[in-house]
């Protein structure tokens, strides 16, 4: 197959593209080096090709506080980026399947976090605007298909983790923040400091088994709106603890911050349709996932966890 991947050089999307070639598949990709998605037309350089399908990763968004400070441009950009691959998608492209990105932040904290309720309620204040950016992504999505009868494909993921994460400085998402902070306790001996009471709890999905459950759901589904993530989570506490025994360090040495942001207190998606599809689902043990992740940190000490500073 052709296809086009948008935001091809982050995070899941280095991962998803490297398995979509493992696979022979002839492959556009796009980041916003090479194709400015916020700007109507950008895409019309890349319709020399006819695509059977488009993987459309790409966001405006960071881990951490990043919505917090960011709402209003998160609005602007991330609309102007979903709204032209959507058009780009209707006007020159409408034999492909589009497979989209949500956000477990769509969910609103007082449902549950399964699929029938992703358009219910209102998202946590702090991530209002980019999970109602991602909403109205799916409505697109729905709104083309219901009167062209164009195919699509939305998966809501939960924190993917695991090797190759980004070395650019970025806000980390917490599982990453967790490691690089105890790692450098342990290297350097600064003190770790984590953010919240510990107690709040979260999901995590191994970025190989999420690439493979991708790939595997675009080949069978369309039409669609399914979560991908563990269906169990755990409070932070227990991700640190994990991790310090993997490491080495006192667990009892970290220190917990209950005055920092923290965002939703519980985030855990509702896997149920997900294990109907795949009903033999078989998942990489948070352990093992843990202690691959780190030694991937431990090879890119440097850039993750920062020189010592005197």
């Amino acid at each position: 197959m052709r296809i086009l991947v948008t935001g091809a050089t982050g995070f899941l999307g280095q991962a998803l593209c490297g398995q979509l070639k493992k696979e022979g598949h002839q492959l556009v990709e796009l980041s916003s080096k090479n194709c400015d998605l916020t700007k109507q037309d950008s895409l019309n350089a890349y319709n020399s090709f006819t695509y059977d399908r488009i993987y459309h990763l790409a966001a405006w968004t960071q881990a951490g506080d990043f919505c917090l400070h960011h709402q209003g441009e998160q609005w602007i950009i991330n609309q102007q980026i979903n709204t032209n691959v959507l058009t780009w998608w209707h006007r020159y492209q409408p034999q492909a399947k589009l497979i989209s990105m949500g956000t477990s932040c769509s969910y609103a904290p007082d449902y549950e976090l399964v699929e029938e309720n992703y358009l219910l309620g209102r998202p946590i204040d702090d991530l209002f605007a980019y999970g109602m950016t991602k909403r109205m992504l799916y409505v697109g999505s729905l709104a083309l298909h219901q009167q062209f009868g164009m195919d699509y494909l939305h998966i809501i993921p939960s924190t993917l983790y695991g090797p190759g994460y980004h070395t650019d400085g970025r806000q980390m998402h917490f599982i990453f923040d967790l490691i690089r902070k105890i790692l450098r306790g342990k290297l350097y001996g600064d003190p770790v400091v984590l953010w919240g009471d510990g107690y709040q709890k979260r999901e995590v999905v191994y970025l190989d088994d999420f690439v493979q459950i991708l790939i595997l759901l675009s080949d069978t589904r369309e039409n669609d709106l399914i979560n991908i993530g563990s269906g169990e989570e755990f409070t932070i506490r227990h991700f640190a603890q994990l991790i310090c025994e993997l490491v080495g360090y006192d667990y009892d040495a970290i220190q917990f911050d209950s005055s920092r942001y923290v965002g939703a207190r519980s985030k855990c998606l509702n896997i149920e349709k997900l294990k109907s599809l795949i009903p033999d689902l078989q998942l990489t043990s948070l352990k093992f996932g843990l202690k691959a992740t780190i030694e991937w940190f431990q090879s890119k000490q440097a850039a993750l966890c920062g020189e010592k500073i005197s």
